[in-house]
């Protein structure tokens, strides 16, 4: 399923959720300068370096590099049995955990978020204020990093992509606006269809199916994430449930009035 637009009005310009999605385009566009194509996205060296790695967050002052020996190659981290030397310049570990919010692995990786982001961004900027929304999405990209290195803490691969702060945004969206309606592109085999569907509906099968195929991947975890960091969907989902809670409740609606129109 992909969302097209909804049907809650704005109170001004989220001029917010407008930049974020230029920074991410042109994150990627820079990533791939060097190394890696536009559909392919950036070089694994870029990913390595830039992505955030759990096994450096959880081996303060260990530095994975990406390794290429005859048929071998991979990440290697400092610390692991049989690894020497010293890895190359990259940037600080703690760097990386808001340099990977703003990388992706793929054309169609940076197009789903930005779909996304711009649909139900917008309207959790106008109930937090421009302000205060940067600060949450960032705070929700953290917390989704969080999640999947609590789950694999020893992982060499790069996390990449803003789904994290984007699933904190959607967790936010759905308390907001649990009767907001979204016109919705559906795929059923090869049958295409375009229907309606309440935002409670729409995001509660997609963080039920992060749930279920997070927890596949746990039960077989030979291939069964897909490369997908799902945890960190799911943590950025549920930061977004609570967070908001919080900032309504203190901060008020000072990002505009609520809709003029009824919300169906």
């Amino acid at each position: 399923m992909f969302p097209l637009r909804d049907n809650i009005p704005l109170s001004r310009l989220p001029v917010v959720t407008i930049a974020l999605v230029a920074i991410n385009v042109v994150a990627y566009l820079i990533s791939i300068r060097h190394g890696g194509s536009f559909f392919g996205g950036p070089a694994d060296g870029v990913a390595v370096h830039y992505g955030a790695i759990p096994y450096e967050l959880t081996h303060p002052g260990k530095h994975c590099d990406l390794i290429a020996e005859g048929q071998l190659s991979g990440v290697v981290c400092q610390g692991q049995a049989g690894v020497t030397g010293t890895p190359g310049a990259q940037p600080s570990t703690a760097e990386t955990v808001l340099t990977s919010m703003f990388l992706h692995g793929s054309f169609l990786h940076i197009a789903g978020n930005m779909l996304f982001l711009a649909i139900f961004g917008p309207n959790v900027e106008d109930r937090v204020g421009r302000l205060r929304y940067p600060v949450f999405y960032l705070a929700g990209g953290a917390v989704a990093l969080a999640a999947q290195v609590l789950v694999d803490p020893g992982s060499t691969a790069p996390t990449l992509g803003a789904s994290g702060a984007i699933a904190a945004v959607l967790g936010a969206y759905i308390v907001l606006y649990p009767r907001a309606r979204v016109l919705t592109l559906v795929f059923i085999v090869f049958f295409v269809t375009i229907v309606e569907l309440p935002a409670l509906v729409l995001l509660g099968i997609w963080f039920l199916t992060q749930l279920w195929f997070g927890a596949a991947g746990l039960a077989s975890p030979v291939g069964g994430g897909e490369g997908v960091a799902y945890f960190a969907h799911v943590g950025g989902f549920l930061f977004g449930l609570l967070a908001i809670r919080l900032l309504v409740r203190r901060g008020g609606a000072r990002g505009g009035p609520r809709p003029s129109r009824p919300v169906y």
